[in-house]
């Protein structure tokens, strides 16, 4: 391989490994925050968060969430989750609070309101377009092409030394 043939590369392999290695740790380092990760799906709360969107939601005590305070939590028996802003602050019977929500671009207020109890948390960041790569990742087929390109680029990087190895160890022994 000539000089300069090896040096571009060399600059695109390390480029793809930087890449992967960012998109890794961006994945994997909400459990050193102490964070949750969930993938903005809906259009509901733009401009604040984009579908697509990767938020990281730390648990929060329900007494310090404020009305205009952006929340996640379980929306319904299926376990959906919602991210929506806090409009209102109701206290129920036994001290339990109930949060009015609505999403930022929608009209009209969540149709039920959250309790306490089914607050996840508050996001502290969101990751523009990330989700998708997160929620990807989490398929099979994604699952399966992340390993593929994971060796592939494992191979990229070893495969200029080996040809430059092979190349080599014939003169050498002449």
């Amino acid at each position: 391989m000539n000089a300069k043939l090896k040096k571009a590369w060399n600059i695109t392999t390390t480029v793809l490994v930087v890449l992967v290695v960012l998109c890794a740790v961006s994945l994997l380092s909400s459990r050193l925050l102490g964070c949750r990760v969930f993938t903005v799906l809906s259009g509901s709360m733009e401009p604040i968060y984009s579908p697509g969107d990767l938020i990281y939601v730390k648990e929060v005590d329900p007494r310090t969430v404020q009305k205009g305070d952006v929340i996640t939590f379980v929306m319904n028996e299926q376990l959906a989750v919602a991210t929506h802003q806090v409009i209102d602050i109701r206290d129920g019977e036994g001290g339990v609070r109930y949060f009015q929500t609505k999403g930022t671009a929608n009209e009209t207020p969540d149709m039920d309101p959250v309790h306490e109890n089914n607050l996840i948390g508050v996001p502290q960041f969101s990751i523009p377009l990330l989700g998708y790569v997160s929620n990807f990742v989490q398929t099979p087929p994604g699952l399966y092409i992340t390993i593929a390109v994971g060796v592939a680029l494992i191979a990229l990087v070893f495969l200029p030394d080996m040809i430059g190895r092979k190349k080599k160890e014939p003169t050498e022994e002449a």
